[in-house]
């Protein structure tokens, strides 16, 4: 009996050893499984974190042009992205010497991914204003649409117009759109010379259209599409209307 006893003993030992050794391995796994999962989270923490831009007027010139080629321009909201850009283009005219050439140089020097996300930022920053307006647009009564386009490209040529410093003046939405419309109707008329780098006035409206089917297509989804697809018919028929029509 008593060498049953000690067999019993030593098999209840090993096994009480195994399960011993299997709790520490399982500790270890996890221990080792849940530091991964808190590297894993820092690092996508650290990667998608959103920084805010800098200031315009009180950070380095390159620091201010390279936020235009981060991913985390385009969380700004429109109005954000608007407003970035007026206020660069402010401090763009104050340029003094050595800072002109350092814009020179880091615009230069932009190249491969950089190069193509700035672009894409460009795309999708044309788009959201083309699909506010879209929005905006079918929004309202069928009658009131014919204001609602006046209305747009007016603002957006007031918004052009303080970007380059040449103020908003004191013309009339409606005055305003006038001008556009016939702007743009002799524009379509005239025969075209490639060469001659486009104004920023009311003729870029027209040009404004055709950059959207060219290239801004592919930053927007098939539903944003073919709203603004549908928005730009209805501007270009509204464009080319006579006076009074």
């Amino acid at each position: 009996m008593t060498g049953i006893a000690e067999g019993y003993d030593s098999i209840r030992s090993r096994i009480e050893q195994f399960i011993s050794g299997r709790e520490r391995t399982v500790g270890t796994a996890l221990a080792t499984v849940a530091g991964v999962l808190l590297l894993l989270i820092v690092v996508w923490w650290l990667g998608s974190r959103w920084r805010p831009p800098p200031s315009i007027f009180d950070s380095p010139v390159d620091d201010v042009l390279g936020y235009l080629a981060l991913d985390d321009f385009n969380r700004l909201s429109l109005e954000e992205r608007m407003r970035y850009l007026t206020e660069f283009a402010g401090r763009f005219q104050g340029f003094a010497q050595e800072e002109s050439a350092s814009a020179a140089a880091f615009l230069a020097g932009i190249t491969g991914p950089t190069r193509e996300q700035m672009r894409q930022n460009a795309r999708i920053l044309v788009k959201d204003v083309l699909l506010e307006g879209a929005e905006g647009y079918f929004a309202v009564s069928e009658a009131d649409r014919g204001k609602f386009l006046d209305d747009w490209m007016a603002g957006w040529q007031r918004k052009a117009e303080e970007m380059i410093g040449q103020g908003a003046g004191e013309r009339s939405n409606e005055e305003r759109a006038e001008e556009i419309r016939a702007d743009a109707r002799e524009d379509m008329t005239r025969e075209r010379d490639p060469d001659r780098i486009p104004d920023l006035d009311s003729r870029a409206a027209e040009r404004f259209i055709g950059f959207w089917q060219s290239d801004v297509d592919a930053a927007s989804t098939p539903r944003e599409q073919g709203q603004i697809i549908r928005f730009l018919d209805d501007l270009r028929v509204h464009i080319a209307k006579p006076p009074g029509a």
